[in-house]
């Protein structure tokens, strides 16, 4: 998450130490901020430098730049009460750190109290409240559907044991397991992270016997503690992470991937061991298979075969070695293996064989060149390039998108989740208010272009074929479902919408393009995706005529605009990025057909599976059914 104006934070402890510098040093950023604290005196002092720091905001914003509630972070009723009257004030939650600490001074073997003593206080504190705050953050940002950031203000104390403050050692070891068990928060757009410092020259740190922190080197600044926590929130890829800082090794994240490898489970089934993110690690082998397409034909099965061929190493200095794990297939997979994305010349097109089959992909890296610097052994990449039918592929590594996981997800949002993106943004210019059909909408990359619309505001109209495609996009909150099987497009398009449409998303051809041409709006916007109904048989893709096209375009000022994807690669990351956000935000549903397709050998059923018509979602095989096995969701 970006540090800017405008997004607004709530400090619990935020009138002194770590969280009075948290609180001023997020003013700096033009960042509302909410100090939350029991004491009044303090508290009040803080948001009045907060003031101070933003004063042109706190000028010119409808809003205070800083407000100041009293709380007994213990007081559960009392906590929330403080979320909801941030959120009132602000118009939602951005960053939340739990900051709030209390240092218990005797050992707890020796105290005697009755009722609430010392030592629970410090744990309702220091690990009930924590607790409390991160749960209360959490539905807050998830009712807003928005990325938001927490960092829970733990202790080097909580990461090995201090013997002379057992219960404050106790509670920071809970803090920090608590927030390396949220990481999964994560796939709903929120990041919960830890920051463990060591003796901090705070008011509270200061207690601390002097000759113990001299040998731990002295005491850090505040300063430093604010830097990790801006990193925390700032790193898109840190989700349940420890950072540990001290005045001997500066800023490291803790554990260290060797202790972690001692004692994580990964897969009860699974007995790789593992690389420093988590997935297992991988063998390259001498020998791996892919589909080749060896005759040019439309008929997949008859264009390919499998072939069992042998690793090239050692790699090239700019390439990697991606172990595949899941594979998209696409209507189109029949057009490149008919030769026609090489040339409309057959016998050009036979130069280029064989070739190998695939278009998108998403993997872990196995290996890398000597030159390979901004990619590392083990990071889940996305793929979009020929030969992803395969259970390894050499690929340079500028070619590679990092991903936050390798999961058949993130495989529908590449091809079909691109196409659906960029196509509506550029070709068809979309706004909000607009009528927008999509044909085939049940499909792989239907879903999204019906999702987007709908986002964008607009109403939208789906053609699909079948009761159950039918029910699956009305789950996707589609206007108007046309099942063509009951209903006839072009009567329905004529009487419920005799203005017109104004984008058409069209993947089908034929009779459905003419349909659709018909019914365009003036001014509006006919997106050719594809022409699925015209790439089945031996002869495949044949040329059609559209006698009278120009005069129909000209007479209403419409515009039909091709599209194909790869002309747009200079958008992919941005249009990939907003995906993500809207798929963890739980704005975005990604549907993936049920039926399973597991290693190469299976490509040819999945391709005609596709073209039945019978599927819903995107069609994906899985390359190695054990690793799909231990990957979790996204």
């Amino acid at each position: 998450m970006e540090l800017k104006p405008g997004l607004s934070a709530l400090v619990t402890g935020g009138a002194s130490g770590i969280g009075k510098a948290l609180c001023i040093a997020l003013a700096r950023k033009g960042v509302f901020v909410t100090v939350v604290d029991f004491s009044e005196e303090n508290g009040r002092e803080v948001v009045s430098i907060v003031q101070k720091e933003n004063k042109l905001i706190h000028e010119y914003a409808r809003v205070p730049s800083a407000i100041f509630i009293k709380c007994d972070v213990t007081n559960g009723d009392a906590l929330a009460a403080a979320f909801w009257k941030h959120v009132d004030t602000f118009g939602g939650l951005d960053i939340c750190i739990n900051c709030a600490g209390f240092v218990n001074k005797s050992l707890v073997y020796e105290d005697k109290s009755d009722g609430i003593s010392t030592w629970r206080h410090a744990v309702n504190v220091n690990l009930v409240a924590v607790i409390d705050g991160t749960r209360i953050a959490t539905q807050v940002m998830r009712s807003q559907k928005k990325p938001g950031v927490i960092i829970n203000i733990g202790s080097v104390a909580g990461l090995y044991p201090m013997s002379y403050e057992p219960v404050y050692s106790g509670t920071k070891g809970g803090v920090v397991m608590f927030t390396r068990s949220l990481a999964p928060l994560k796939r709903h757009g929120i990041r919960v992270n830890v920051l463990c410092p060591e003796f901090v020259q705070t008011n509270m740190g200061e207690q601390v016997n002097r000759v113990l922190v001299d040998a731990l080197g002295g005491f850090l600044k505040v300063e430093d503690v604010v830097n990790g926590a801006f990193e925390l929130i700032e790193d898109e890829s840190k989700a349940g992470a420890c950072l540990w800082i001290s005045k001997r090794r500066g800023m490291v994240y803790w554990p260290i991937s060797e202790k972690e490898k001692s004692y994580l489970v990964y897969s009860s089934k699974s007995k790789r061991k593992l690389v420093k993110n988590g997935f297992p690690s991988i063998q390259t082998p001498e020998y791996f298979q892919k589909m080749v397409v060896h005759t040019l034909s439309h008929n997949f099965r008859n264009a390919t075969r499998l072939e069992h061929v042998r690793l090239q190493l050692p790699i090239e200095p700019h390439s990697t070695i991606v172990k595949i794990i899941y594979a998209g297939v696409n209507a189109s997979d029949v057009n490149f293996s008919s030769g026609r994305y090489f040339s409309s010349n057959a016998k050009e097109a036979a130069a280029h064989l064989p070739f190998d089959a695939g278009f998108e992909a998403v993997g872990i890296v196995a290996s890398i060149g000597d030159s390979v610097k901004h990619i590392k052994v083990g990071t889940p990449v996305a793929l979009m390039t020929f030969g992803s039918y395969a259970e390894f592929m050499l690929i340079p590594a500028k070619r590679l998108i990092p991903v936050p996981r390798p999961d058949p997800e993130v495989v529908a949002m590449l091809t079909s989740g691109l196409t659906a993106s960029v196509a509506l943004e550029k070709a068809g210019q979309m706004t909000s208010g607009q009528v927008v059909l999509v044909t085939a909408a049940a499909g792989g990359t239907g879903q999204f272009a019906v999702q987007l619309a709908k986002l964008a505001g607009n109403k939208v109209v789906a053609t699909c074929g079948g009761e159950s495609k039918s029910t699956f996009l009305a789950s996707l909150g589609v206007d108007r479902v046309v099942n063509y099987r009951n209903e006839n497009i072009k009567d329905v398009l004529k009487k419920e919408f005799p203005r017109g449409v104004d984008i058409i998303y069209e993947s089908v051809g034929g009779e459905t393009f003419d349909v659709c041409l018909n019914a365009l709006a003036v001014y509006g916007r006919l997106i050719v995706i594809g022409m699925i109904s015209q790439y089945q048989g031996e002869e495949g893709w044949k040329p059609q005529n559209y006698t009278g096209l120009c005069e129909k375009i000209l007479g209403k000022s419409q515009t039909v605009a091709g599209f194909f994807l790869i002309q747009y690669a200079h958008l992919w990351q941005d249009h990939l990025e907003k995906l993500f956000n809207l798929y963890a935000s739980g704005k975005l549903k990604v549907f993936l057909d049920p039926k399973k397709f597991l290693g190469v050998a299976s490509v040819a059923d999945a391709v005609e599976y596709l073209h039945s018509g019978r599927s819903v979602g995107k069609v994906v095989v899985c390359m190695d059914p054990s690793y799909g096995q231990t990957l979790a969701k996204l």
